[in-house]
């Protein structure tokens, strides 16, 4: 059986209320670095918001001061390409989206606590995957 981190929270919900699925493993993130977007008190950054990177986006972010594209080594960061999947700060989805330029989302891996600095409108309107839950078809 897997062990659990103790920073992982295997009832934590996604923004649509159902449980948490992974980000990506393949770059492995998430703060804890569990290929999912949990959080807790030590995330000071609610790294909560699974997106999927974009060009525009790696752009914008390394000009606000946040490289996401350049490999570290010593920190064991391989640096994010297009397409990879990344576990973002909610504040700096929301300024991506501010400035016309948040990357997709994959609403089934954003945390619930990311609701508490960006609309769920505002997700849904970048989401890549099904954000429907509606029983009533």
């Amino acid at each position: 059986m897997e062990a659990t981190s103790p920073h992982t929270d295997r009832t934590a919900k996604n923004v649509l209320g159902e449980p948490l699925e992974t980000c990506s493993v393949d770059p492995k993130t998430g703060f804890y670095r569990d290929g999912c977007c949990h959080t807790g008190p030590q995330d000071r950054g609610l790294h909560t918001v699974c997106a999927e990177m974009t060009s525009e986006f790696l752009r914008f972010t390394k000009a606000q001061g946040n490289d996401l594209s350049t490999p570290r080594p010593a920190l064991n960061f391989p640096g994010l390409n297009p397409g990879d999947r990344w576990c973002l700060c909610a504040a700096r989805w929301q300024e991506a989206l501010d400035a016309g330029l948040a990357p997709p989302v994959h609403l089934h891996a954003t945390h619930q606590r990311a609701l508490a600095v960006v609309d769920l409108d505002d997700l849904k309107a970048h989401a890549l995957d099904d954000a429907s839950t509606d029983n009533d078809a």
